[in-house]
């Protein structure tokens, strides 16, 4: 038997630090798979650790910014537990060019030493341009999904102005104008609101983080029985149907736990063979 064996969040408290309307997505879905009891706390400015819009630089990784709003909700709360939500945009791993969103979710357990991350990944709308005129913003607002999607609107380059959340087309408009009267050049920068309150993408992609953090919560491992036992990286090799040389497809994956550093590979269940034009020596 091991600490772990009867470690249950059955009724405990998880403070959630957020300002940005994050509560809505994740309470409920982590009350009913771990009856534990969400408790929100908005007692302390998230944006004062980094802001999407580039007033203040977050510092350190993803997942230490999340694990510092962790620390932050227990203090402010006084809960067991805590939990932060933490994202990002960059352009796709695979061709560099579609706006790509990566969502990190830490719950953090200092008692048992136990922090799990949840992730999910994917396109995002998150478009972005330089417009001079109302018809070139309502052009670029109709394909960056507004009003559903909020805008930000500012000078190019950056000025005294600087407009979030903007949801209404009169909003947009009187943005545009106010912006347009102190940019030097006439130009006037608009794009995609981040935050998750302004952009039903992003939410979707937080709720498939909460999926991931929950299965992972209810995977144990099995030799000391903590949660987070999960595939951590790929074991390339599978073999061409054509030559047999090993391709850069996987195998297996590797199984992790954070708590006792316990690994094991598992086989894919896949086509034991290749097509040969994802081999490099047949299809160079």
């Amino acid at each position: 038997m091991t600490v772990f064996d009867r470690l249950s969040y059955q009724g405990c408290q998880v403070a959630l630090l957020t300002q940005h309307g994050k509560q809505d997505l994740l309470k409920a879905p982590l009350e009913a798979a771990l009856d534990c009891h969400v408790l929100h706390t908005n007692g302390y400015d998230t944006d004062s650790l980094g802001t999407f819009t580039g007033e203040v630089k977050r510092l350190g990784s993803q997942r230490e910014a999340a694990r510092k709003k962790a620390q932050i909700a227990m203090d402010l709360t006084g809960a067991p537990v805590g939990l932060a939500s933490e994202g990002a945009f960059d352009t796709d791993p695979f061709t560099g060019l579609m706006p790509w969103n990566t969502e990190v979710l830490l719950w953090l357990d200092p008692r048992h030493g136990i922090e799990v991350v949840g992730l999910a990944q994917g396109p995002a709308q998150s478009a972005h341009a330089s417009v001079r005129s109302l018809e070139a913003l309502h052009q670029f607002a109709a394909q960056a999904q507004f009003p559903e999607h909020h805008l930000v609107v500012r000078a190019e380059p950056q000025g005294a102005h600087l407009f979030k959340g903007v949801y209404t087309w009169h909003d947009l408009d009187d943005a545009f104008r106010l912006v347009k009267t102190e940019s030097p050049n006439g130009a006037v920068w608009v794009e995609n609101d981040l935050r998750a309150f302004c952009n039903p993408t992003r939410q979707a992609m937080i709720r498939k983080a909460a999926n991931d953090l929950v299965k992972k919560l209810k995977s144990p491992c099995p030799q000391c029985h903590a949660p987070g036992y999960s595939p951590t990286r790929q074991v390339e090799g599978l073999p061409c149907r054509a030559c047999a040389r090993q391709t850069h497809l996987p195998v297996a994956k590797v199984w992790h736990c954070d708590s006792c550093g316990h690994e094991e590979q598992r086989s894919l269940q896949t086509d034991p063979w290749a097509d040969p034009s994802r081999c490099d020596a047949c299809n160079p």
